[in-house]
This record gives C-alpha cells, structure tokens and sequence, in this order.
C-alpha cells in the first residue's frame, strides 16, 4: 500500500512548475566541492544507458548467456550522453563512478548459475587496454571531459587482486603472478588474503617480492597490436624512476596510474580491497597522488579544484561502528591508515532500517566527528553485489532518499536507486541486482514523483557542505527537526566556509512552527529549498505549510 505522503509528492511533482527554478531559490554562497559531502552516482557501464549500438557485442549462437548475464549495450558514450543530458545535475551528483574499463575476458564461463560474460567489468584480461564493447580510449576522455565541464569528478573502479577466469580463448596468468586456489575460508588474514575468492578467479600474488615476467600470451598480444615497445619503454620508465622491484603489484600499480595520466581522472574505487595487503593500497595512493598532481599541473586550465586524489576502498563487511579497524580475526587493519579517505559502509543498510531519524543521525555524527575526524564513509542503500540491500521490493524509495541523502558521509546512488529499478529481476545470483536501467519507466507520475524526491534532496545536499560534512543537532522531536553547520574546523578546502541548514522531516499538514534554534537569527530571510517558498525568522521560527512533509531551510 503507497503512503498518502507518496500521493503528496505526486501532486507536488505536478506542482512544482509554479515554484521558482532552483538557482533562483537561494543566494548561498556556492560550496567548494568536498569528498566528504559527495552524492556519488555508481553505475553499470554495460546495464545504464546505450550511447553506441556499433559497438554492441553479438554473443555466439551456442553460447548464449543466462539472464542478465551478458552484454546488453551499454557504454561509455551513454554515460556521456547523460553527463550532457542533465540528468546527473539534476540529481544534485558531483562524482560518478562506473565499474571497470579495462578489457575483460572475450570468453565465458558456466558459474553454476548460468553461462556468465564479462558485461560487469571485473574480470581484466589486459590492464592496458579498454573493452571495445564498452568504449575506446576517445570515448574514455570525452566522458571525463564531459563530466568536468558539468563539475562533476570521475571515479574509476579498479581491481589488483584477481584477474579474469581461464576459458577456452582466455589464457591463465602465470603461475609467479597468481595462484589458483586455495579458496579463501575468512577464518584469519591469511585465509582471507593468500587465496581465490572463487573457482577460476585466479588470485593475484599481491605479497609476493619476486620479480616476475610479463606473460607471453600479453606480450604476444601487444605486438599483435603494434603497441610492445611503447608498452615496454613505459615499463622501463617506471621502474627506473620508481626503484620498484619488476613484482606482480608494481606492474598493475603502474597500469592503474596510467588511467590518471591519460584521462585526468579524481579517484579510485578498490575493488576487494580487503583481499589484498592493505600496503598494496598505499603504494597505489602515494603514485596514484603525484600522477594526480602532475596532471593538475600540466593541464590547469582542466583542473577542478586542488583536493588531492581520492581513493575509497571496498572492504567488504566494514562498518562505520568498527571506527577505523577491520578486525580479520588474528589481526585489525586500519585501511584509513593505508591510502583510502574513505571506506564503503555496509552499516547503513542496517541503520537506516531502524524506526525514526535520529538514532541513525547521531551514531554517524558522534563517529565522523571522533573516531573518523578527517576520513569519511560512502555510504548507500542499494549495490551491484548485495543480495540483502535496503527496501529490495523499491516500497521505501522515498524514505531512502530521505536517509541515504541527509546522514553525514557520502551517498552512493546505485544507478535506478531514484528511479526505483527493480532489483528482484528474473534471474539468479547477483544478476538479479543488475536489470537494464528503467529509462522507459521513469515518466510514470510513480516514478516522476519519486525521481522529483531525490532531485529535490540531491541538490540541496549538493549546496550545503553542512549536510555531509557538517555537525549534527536536534532541534525538536515532532515535527522531527535538526540542524547542521559547517566551518573551517572541518574543513580541507583552502578557503574559509560557514554553512549552516535547519531541516525539518515529517512535517504535519497545515500551519508549522519550524523552531530554528537561532541558528537562523530573527530577522533573517530564509527560503525552503524543497518548495521555494521564501520566510523570515520571526521568534526563532518559521511558520511553513507544507505539502511534502519536508522542509529544506536555507539563507537566501
């Protein structure tokens, strides 16, 4: 059963023409950008939009793939085309993170689930080239390009703990660089690291100090390709100016750096970060910051702003409440400690399902405010590899909105997260996570009502540090009411910001005393972002009618 506070929306969303626009709604300062207070839109290249059908991949007649287990058509041109659509400005986004872009597997493989291609990114063949069926190095940087113009930052996702698995047209890697079992069994570090996630994904021997060999079957490949002595000249380059020793890491670390200094990007996602020496990850940091740096300083007129390179690791099964550590059982690694601002947050899910706001606000307040000072968490609701996300039948879209884009941290919109996809798809495993984008549903007065919610929050959050950066407090407990500010204490941009945001949730029908606890001083002119009506204090207050339940107060 819809809530009426669903209905509300709907007529509001029919509504809102009549309200002003959102750069007319506020005079506030514009916010430098803080990966603290980043909305990141997290998306399957191949399942989000389709900008290109001439590279779409034709999957053999006697191999065809289970359901949502192959190439469906998306690519990099079809993040472009929405980079130029507006649509992630509308959403408030600032940072967009799509999954690998690495050439993948040309095979398949049967998982006992299916017969399974590399449509997902994280089976790399060749960490120096870029699936055809996904986009070519041109494409790669006019999407990145694309996405600065708009102010918007780019996250690659990247893997150094596995490679693709074997199949018939996939050769291993050798046996110096990887092994092939045994399988990890998460009892201590070791069974936790030295070993394969799964059958057939041979696992990189990230802690191994022996100098190894390229593989022939890569060598073979980049002479066939008439790229070998670049490739090689690079190598020698690296390994001469860095003193690295030639081991399985610091060739994939010099292959990953390379991205940053082709395309510009602002960061990287670590896949299975837990998987590998937490020191792998703070080597990746230290070139990943100076290839970063140098970028900046050979293309100014490019730059964006003068944060450092952004690495947020995926620990799996690292919550906010365990501070800085994750606890393998034998051992407790600080990740924070070793190249990453910040950390996925698997804890959110589980907070955001208690009852009410406040538990929820004041457990990430009181942490990233103390055990975190200066980190961060992205955190989020929905993802490509979770089979128990929040709200799985999409009947709490709004309330996901609502939590996900005003706790403190990041916020990670999996794609169709704002447009409720479904993610209880007819498949099996996680392909059930990974349906088509629902492009065609979003107009329905449903899905235009939710989508308006998280465009709604997206942007307000996008204007106020405060919101994922700032201090937390309760103002009143019905209707339920909080503050947040921001200032240079917290800060790590190079100019000096105070920002500061009174937001009321569940707000009753008819006339409102919204208390604004002098944080906003009598007198002063305030406007409510979320209707674009315009107020002033009167006895620490403003007296709102609201229709959505929601009120965003803001200084005009």
């Amino acid at each position: 059963m819809k809530s009426s506070f669903f209905y509300t929306l709907c007529i509001f969303s029919l509504l809102c023409c009549k309200t002003k626009s959102t750069e007319e709604q506020s005079s506030s300062t514009k916010q430098p950008f803080l990966w603290e207070n980043a909305t990141v839109y997290f998306m399957l290249t191949d399942r989000f939009n389709n900008g290109d059908k001439s590279n779409d991949y034709v999957h053999p007649t006697d191999k065809a793939p289970a359901a949502l287990r192959g190439y469906m058509g998306g690519d990099v041109k079809g993040i472009t085309q929405k980079i130029n659509d507006g649509y992630f400005d509308s959403l408030g986004v600032n940072a967009i993170w799509m999954t690998p872009l690495f050439e993948n597997i040309i095979g398949s493989v049967d998982e006992g689930t299916g017969r399974s291609y590399g449509f997902h990114g994280y089976w790399i063949r060749d960490w120096t080239a870029y699936d055809a069926r996904i986009g070519n190095a041109n494409d790669i940087k006019e999407m990145v390009k694309t996405a600065h113009d708009h102010g918007i930052r780019v996250v690659f996702d990247v893997i150094a703990n596995h490679t693709g698995p074997v199949t018939e047209t996939d050769s291993k890697w050798p046996d110096e660089w990887v092994r092939t079992g045994p399988k990890c069994v998460y009892k201590n570090f070791n069974s936790t690291v030295t070993c394969t996630l799964v059958d057939n994904l041979p696992d990189i021997k990230t802690e191994s100090q022996d100098e190894v060999e390229l593989p022939t079957f890569l060598i073979e490949k980049w002479k066939k390709e008439g790229r070998y002595e670049q490739e090689i000249k690079e190598l020698e380059e690296f390994f001469a100016v860095t003193k690295y020793k030639k081991t399985p890491t610091n060739y994939i670390i010099k292959w990953l750096v390379d991205l940053i200094k082709e395309f510009g990007i602002d960061g990287f996602r670590v896949d299975t970060a837990k998987h590998t020496e937490a020191e792998v990850w703070k080597v990746l940091f230290e070139e990943a910051k100076k290839a970063f740096a140098l970028w900046k300083k050979e293309h100014p007129e490019e730059k964006l702003d003068d944060n450092e390179f952004y690495m947020v690791g995926e620990v799996y099964n690292y919550y906010i409440g365990n501070g800085r550590t994750y606890d393998f059982g034998d051992r407790k690694v600080d990740f924070f400690d070793n190249g990453f601002q910040s950390l996925i947050n698997f804890d959110f899910k589980y907070d955001a399902n208690k009852k009410g706001y406040d538990s929820l606000f004041t457990k990430y307040d009181s942490l990233l405010n103390n055990q975190l000072k200066g980190k961060t968490v992205l955190n989020y609701i929905s993802s490509h590899d979770d089979g128990g996300p929040f709200d799985k039948e999409r009947k709490r879209s709004i309330e996901s909105a609502t939590k996900l884009l005003l706790t403190q941290g990041g916020a990670q919109i999996y794609y169709g997260d704002e447009t409720a996809r479904t993610l209880t798809a007819e498949a099996s495993g996680d392909a059930v996570l990974r349906s088509f984008m629902n492009w065609d549903e979003i107009n329905s007065p449903e899905q235009k009502a939710i989508l308006g919610h998280w465009r709604k929050l997206g942007q307000f959050r996008k204007r106020h540090n405060a919101i994922g950066a700032g201090v937390h407090k309760k103002i009143t407990d019905s209707p339920y009411t909080f503050y947040r500010k921001y200032n240079s204490t917290h800060m790590k941009a190079s100019q000096h910001i105070e920002d500061k945001v009174v937001i009321a949730l569940d707000v009753p029908k008819g006339e409102q005393n919204i208390s604004t606890a002098g944080i906003f001083k009598n007198g002063d002119k305030v406007t409510d972002f979320y209707s674009g009506k315009n107020y002033v204090v009167q006895n620490n207050a403003v007296k709102v009618k609201s229709e959505s339940g929601v009120v965003l107060l803001e200084m005009q």
